[in-house]
């Protein structure tokens, strides 16, 4: 099986594994929380996204990754994990707080789409191998990172409840 077939079903299947367990045990829980504490719960994982500084690693990946995909993945990531994390430091200041939250999700999936366009232009998948240990990266985590981004919208643009008083 050549390189290119086991990132594309590598790929998929992250995606279709993450929907089902997003969809069976994440978002029934999201939507029941209160909005803030489920976007509290949504940046906490997305702060996380500074590991994506590891594509300018030397040695964590290899040498030959293009740094046209390699540089604006890391930094949109970092850029994203930035915000999710002054989101988490504003929660108590709302003011601020719902702009970060908005932000840290348009920020990272902008960054999501640009780095798969990015990909496909390049034709990441052939050099698969160049990904070294950050192969795990787009076939794990970026899945629950797009997945979450979309269940954040749905909350946000969720109609606030009626209230009967």
């Amino acid at each position: 099986m050549t390189a290119t077939a086991i990132f594309q079903i590598d790929m998929a299947l992250g995606y279709l594994a993450w929907a089902l367990c997003i969809a069976t045990y994440v978002w029934p829980r999201l939507k029941a929380m209160a909005p803030v504490e489920a976007h509290r719960a949504i940046a906490t994982l997305h702060c996380f996204r500074f590991f994506g500084l590891v594509f300018l690693l030397p040695g964590f990946v290899g040498p030959n990754l293009p740094a046209a995909f390699a540089a604006p993945a890391a930094y949109g990531d970092f850029a994203t994990a930035l915000l999710a994390i002054l989101a988490l430091l504003t929660v108590r200041i709302r003011y601020l707080f719902w702009p970060l939250v908005w932000a840290f999700n348009l920020v990272g999936l902008a960054d999501l789409v640009m780095d798969t366009a990015i990909a496909v232009k390049l034709d990441l998948p052939s050099a698969a191998g160049q990904l070294g240990a950050g192969y795990a990266i787009p076939m794990l985590y970026v899945p629950a990172l797009f997945w979450t981004h979309l269940v954040a919208f749905r909350l946000l643009l969720r109609p606030a409840p009626v209230s009967l008083a």
